[in-house]
């Protein structure tokens, strides 16, 4: 092996994962080969759409490999034909078997979106907002056969702004992890970094983001709604149910704005008018709406919406 330039596999699918590697591949690393899960088939016509980890590996003409099964022989075996002496995880989608973990000379370093234990799991950015949190960052893990369970080898803090959504902190976070990912490589293969086990008894868990966690509780004060906005932008969003004449529907909240202190007194998901603005009775405070999007219907500023449906102020949203 050339310790200067290990030979590199790396797994990853989403558009955080391709800002690390794109690093890599510009900073000169070896990748010999990439990971990703398996195209997707997306709208009406079933048009194929690759991951952006694949289209960028596709661009710079390295190997891509795109299994159903991680632990099918065939694809441990041309895993093992490439001899690569590092894998790097970012993002991939699947927790890798101790078959694969067990290739490469100097194992396979997580990029996790977190300050661990703190946040292990699929949504550690939405969570971070969600808590409340004033602080997140990016941990390299050393891997093993659980999940975000490894020993920890770097990590960075940052701060969460005020008014971040989850799409905006994670793009600063994926510039982080491939700055940390580019620095830590030479100083792994050259044994400069001991490894640091994580403290379980103060692990907290992140599952999957599904699209019914955008729903709204009225009854929540504008503050947590807001966070709940910020953590689910730009999906899955949040929503309330709309009960049209025809049928409910989807209402999806696009933009909003808060006015903690108003005390109107209407019923938890009553729109009302509050001077120039439409705005919906929360459980503590008002939600002003900027932007909505009917279930079937394309995005609109609130009073394009309200010129077709002027029986929405004084609707009760569920």
């Amino acid at each position: 092996m050339n310790k200067k330039n290990p030979k590199i596999i790396f797994f990853g699918t989403p558009e955080f994962a391709a800002g690390i590697l794109r690093t890599l591949v510009e900073n000169g690393f070896d990748v010999v080969a990439v990971v990703t899960q398996p195209d997707k088939k997306v709208g009406r016509k079933q048009a194929v759409v690759f991951s952006p980890v694949k289209k960028l590996a596709t661009e710079r003409r390295i190997k891509v490999f795109q299994p159903v099964d991680l632990k099918d022989a065939e694809v441990i075996r041309g895993l093992q034909e490439t001899r690569a002496d590092l894998f790097v995880v970012a993002a991939y989608g699947k927790i890798l078997p101790k078959e694969i973990l067990e290739i490469p000379e100097f194992g396979a370093v997580n990029v996790h979106a977190s300050l661990l234990p703190k946040f292990r799991g699929a949504s550690p950015v939405q969570c971070a907002i969600l808590t409340g949190e004033k602080e997140t960052g990016i941990t390299l893990m050393q891997m093993n056969e659980k999940m975000d369970e490894g020993e920890i080898l770097v990590q960075e803090k940052i701060e969460i702004e005020k008014d971040e959504t989850a799409d905006e902190l994670l793009g600063k976070l994926g510039k982080l992890g491939a700055e940390m990912m580019a620095e830590f490589v030479p100083d792994w293969i050259r044994g400069k970094i001991k490894p640091i086990p994580q403290d379980s008894r103060k692990a907290t868990l992140c599952r999957p983001v599904r699209r019914e966690d955008g729903r709204i509780s009225w009854n929540s004060t504008v503050g947590e709604i807001y966070r709940k906005w910020r953590a689910y932008h730009p999906w899955p969003g949040i929503f309330a149910i709309y009960k049209t004449k025809r049928s409910p529907k989807r209402l999806k909240l696009a933009k909003i704005e808060t006015v903690s202190c108003a005390a109107i007194g209407e019923k938890p998901g009553k729109v009302i008018k509050y001077n120039q603005d439409v705005a919906v009775q929360a459980g503590k405070g008002l939600i002003i709406l900027k932007k909505v999007q009917l279930e079937g219907k394309r995005e609109m500023e609130i009073g394009e919406f309200l010129r077709g449906d002027v029986e929405f102020i004084g609707n009760i949203l569920e």
